[in-house]
């Protein structure tokens, strides 16, 4: 045998090379994809025809079906889709996945294409360097394209030729002769293959090759198909670890789904075999054995594969489809929901699954977080306000209140600033998408402190509270407007944090927070006016200011919030005599 350990670690660096093609070829696509591919997603929650439509569209652009399963999965933890509905992406990210392997065989073997994807980097390397940032994307996806297929060609070169190295034949000959049960083996091998590489892309890539090469035949490479599609449901099925137990019963559902998908495929596999044999030599007219060792029967032998890998997963999906809701409750039996949590018990509703293959998806669940963020400080804002003005309120219990959700923002703000430092250390990032992220850790710092001060102005009323101290009617009438300002500033403010930046009204926030600071101008002179005419006590004044300038404070981070929402600091701006 002639096959060293030297030419097994080239082997693994050849795989490593496609893989990275893949990868930047799936990156390019997504950031060319841009707004588009958050218009497909949309199309989720209308029906299951539509979701497998849209997981097929997704898993075709993203070209990875761990991405889409991954996000659908993520998407049904944070309730913006229905277990059920993420059932018809699931089925539509099956399909999508096998455009893949039809790549790999069209260009990688019937076609010699490795100097056009030689001459196709050439081409493009230079527009990675482009200003233009269109350009620039398709740039990365073209030459993450000719990477893809010289990882390829390494492939093909490194697996040891069957003439040299008889052993390894015979080694893996001897797996092959148990019929039904080797077919079974392979299965499990095809599942262990993905779990190592982590891709059922490059999986399915490497049977292709072993294939091609004559390593294995026709039956057997099926077999690691059918495991492959089995074990690219695992990444799912972690991520769903710390999701919620709708995102546990949608990774679940996509396990099931597959392996009875398997089962019935393994019961008719034989004349599905023959069949695939029969179709291929209708268009070719060259058998499918690879054994016989001509180049066009193997380039035939890697078509006909792809075309088992797609008839497979179709058949599949229009075989179960009207079988979901069976499937469904099958899986909510196997996956009960074991008691509701409480519904105080805070928890990350949107990046609970870690970074997305996308940072263009994961940035929309910071987005979508922030929006969360908003609503807590509008609920503060609604807790203050019964604290300050509801005499048949629980002070203590709005206290309490008020207190976790101050607790609930200190852990919102340290998770989604960790995400976006993960995110931040994604390869080949956009500046568009740097300048975002720096405006979405503005958007938090100022939410934070707003959840403080909020706080800080309850713990003032309280002390109050138990001091008997009192303000006078108008005192408190003025208070009511102020918080009344401050709510119409909040209110825009939480509208504006789920637009895109070029849409934010920014003369509206304006607007609101410059009312907000005319009315604290004007209630000073007020406050003061009372305390010289002694209508109320010294330490019942020096808290109506101390609130008041706080809650003027307030108003300054929600424009600050608004202002990175838009993606500019007019105030800065302002200061530094831009505008």
């Amino acid at each position: 045998m002639t096959y060293t350990l030297f030419d097994f670690l080239q082997l693994v660096g050849s795989l490593g090379i496609f893989i990275f093609g893949m990868k930047i070829f799936s990156e390019g696509l997504q950031k060319i994809a841009g707004g588009r591919l958050k218009a497909i997603l949309s199309g989720m929650t209308r029906n299951r025809l539509t979701g497998v439509i849209t997981g097929f569209g997704t898993t075709a652009i993203t070209q990875s079906s761990t991405t889409t399963t991954v996000m659908a999965v993520s998407f049904v933890n944070a309730g913006l889709l229905t277990f059920v509905q993420s059932t018809g992406v699931i089925m539509g990210a099956n399909i999508g996945t096998t455009i893949t392997a039809w790549l790999v065989a069209l260009f990688g073997f019937k076609f010699q294409i490795t100097p056009i994807a030689i001459a196709l980097i050439g081409v493009f390397f230079a527009f990675l360097f482009s200003s233009n940032s269109r350009m620039r994307n398709i740039a990365e996806s073209m030459v993450g394209f000719g990477i893809l297929f010289i990882g390829l060609s390494f492939i093909k070169d490194a697996v040891p030729d069957i003439n040299s190295n008889p052993a390894i034949f015979a080694f893996l000959d001897g797996f092959t002769e148990y019929g039904y049960f080797s077919l079974l083996l392979f299965i499990v091998v095809g599942t262990v293959l993905t779990l190592l590489t982590q891709s059922s892309s490059a999986a399915t890539a490497i049977t292709l090759v072993m294939l091609f090469e004559g390593w294995i035949s026709f039956p057997i490479a099926a077999a690691m198909i059918l495991g492959e599609n089995i074990g690219t449901t695992v990444t799912a099925n972690i991520a769903a670890l710390v999701g919620n137990v709708h995102a546990k019963r949608a990774a679940r559902f996509h396990f099931f789904f597959n392996i009875i998908g398997v089962t019935w495929m393994m019961i008719v596999i034989f004349p599905m075999l023959h069949l695939m044999d029969i179709v291929v030599q209708l268009f070719t007219e060259n058998p499918i054995s690879v054994m016989a060792g001509e180049v066009e029967s193997r380039a035939n032998a890697t078509l006909a594969l792809s075309l088992f890998h797609t008839t497979f997963n179709v058949l599949n999906v229009i075989l179960l489809f009207a079988f979901v809701p069976y499937l469904v409750r099958f899986v909510e039996y196997v996956q009960p929901d074991r008691g509701k949590k409480d519904e105080d018990d805070f928890h990350l509703r949107y990046i609970s699954t870690g970074v997305m293959n996308s940072p263009l998806l994961a940035i929309e669940q910071v987005q979508n977080e922030i929006q969360q963020f908003t609503g807590i400080v509008e609920e503060m804002h609604g807790k203050v306000h019964e604290l300050l003005f509801d005499p048949k309120a629980d002070h203590e219990k709005l206290k309490d209140r008020i207190h976790k959700l101050e607790q609930d923002t200190d852990l919102l703000e340290i998770e989604i600033s960790d995400f976006l430092v993960r995110i931040s250390e994604h390869a080949n990032m956009e500046h568009e998408l740097t300048e975002r992220m720096r405006f979405m850790q503005m958007m938090i710092n100022d939410l934070e402190r707003i959840a403080d001060i909020y706080y800080q102005i309850s713990k003032l009323f309280v002390k109050m509270h138990d001091g008997k101290l009192n303000w006078p009617d108008d005192a408190q009438a003025e208070m009511v407007e102020v918080m009344n300002a401050l709510r119409a500033a909040i209110n825009n403010m939480h509208e504006n944090v789920s637009k895109e930046p070029h849409t934010v009204n920014l003369d509206h926030a304006i607007e609101l927070e410059d009312a907000v600071d005319d009315l604290r101008d004007k209630f000073r002179d007020t406050h003061y006016a009372r305390l010289e005419s002694g209508v109320y006590s010294t330490r019942a004044g020096v808290i109506f200011i101390d609130v008041l300038n706080r809650l003027e404070r307030i108003g300054d981070h929600v424009l600050n919030v608004n202002e990175s929402a838009s993606g500019r600091r007019l105030k800065a701006m302002r200061i530094q005599g831009k505008i």
